[in-house]
């Protein structure tokens, strides 16, 4: 599985955080009122995931944190804690492109993880939710992106480049076969298939002029991939490319991109 830079994880982490849904972490730490709470990470980078759930989900937590990458995983905290909660980190490498069967579950009662689900394979997913459902364990997976992207002002060429995007989301990240914008309708199939009840909400980046930064990023990112879908179009796609980047750079651009936050959660919970 490829990776991402510290620095790219750095940049979108406060748009996750302002986009990601609180109801659902707090539903979710209802279904969970035993302490001390232990979680499972996947791909947990810098550790932005625990940062932004462990202050929701109150109280004594430990967090086993997985990632193939042993400088995003350096940069983890060992340990975050208010008068709300106390939380312990414990990092391990862990390629999970390789597979779950070794995923170290035992006294797990939750597995999450952030802007995932998109990267992974429809069998990769179905073999988790495997592994979810033999142990009862709920799952909250955030940040999927979902294929929607508006850019404002418009471009007669939005529409053609974020479908080259998309084309290229489903290509293989490691896993086989990516899921892309399908992640989250995949994934209540596949869950709810094995008994789960699961929630979708809705946890769109609203990029205005203050990121900046980001938006370069992402347009620098979507004009690599359509050029790898288009390759005889790339002339084209760098002028659109120059087009967004000079909207950004004069303060008039705004960004929303379409993600879902996922939750499922066997019944036994409700019980």
């Amino acid at each position: 599985m490829g990776g991402f830079s510290a620095q790219w994880l750095e940049l979108r982490e406060p748009f996750d955080s302002r986009a990601r849904s609180q109801e659902l972490v707090i539903a979710l730490g209802s279904l969970l009122p035993l302490r001390p709470l232990q979680v499972l990470d996947f791909g947990a980078g810098t550790g932005a995931n625990v940062r932004y759930m462990a202050p929701l989900l109150e109280g004594r937590q430990h967090w086993q944190t997985l990632d193939n990458d042993r400088e995003l995983i350096a940069r983890q905290p060992s340990q975050l804690a208010d008068e709300r909660f106390e939380c312990n980190v414990s990092p391990q490498h862990f390629d999970l492109a390789a597979g779950l069967e070794s995923l170290p579950l035992s006294g797990c009662q939750l597995v999450t993880a952030s802007a995932l689900l998109d990267l992974v394979s429809a069998a990769w997913l179905e073999s988790l939710a495997f592994h979810c459902a033999a142990l009862g364990l709920p799952a909250l997976f955030s940040l999927n992106y979902d294929g929607r992207v508006q850019c404002l002002p418009e471009d007669p060429d939005d529409s053609w480049i974020i479908a080259l995007v998309n084309r290229h989301q489903r290509l293989d990240k490691g896993f086989g076969p990516a899921l892309g914008p399908d992640a989250t309708s995949h994934a209540c199939r596949v869950f709810e298939s094995r008994g789960f009840q699961s929630r979708t909400t809705p946890s769109d980046w609203v990029i205005g002029p203050e990121g900046q930064s980001l938006q370069r990023e992402l347009i620098a990112g979507w004009v690599a991939a359509a050029c790898e879908m288009a390759p005889q179009e790339a002339t084209c796609i760098e002028q659109w490319g120059k087009r967004r980047h000079a909207h950004a750079e004069a303060g008039r651009s705004r960004i929303q991109v379409g993600h879902q936050d996922f939750l499922a959660w066997p019944k036994a919970l409700c019980g």
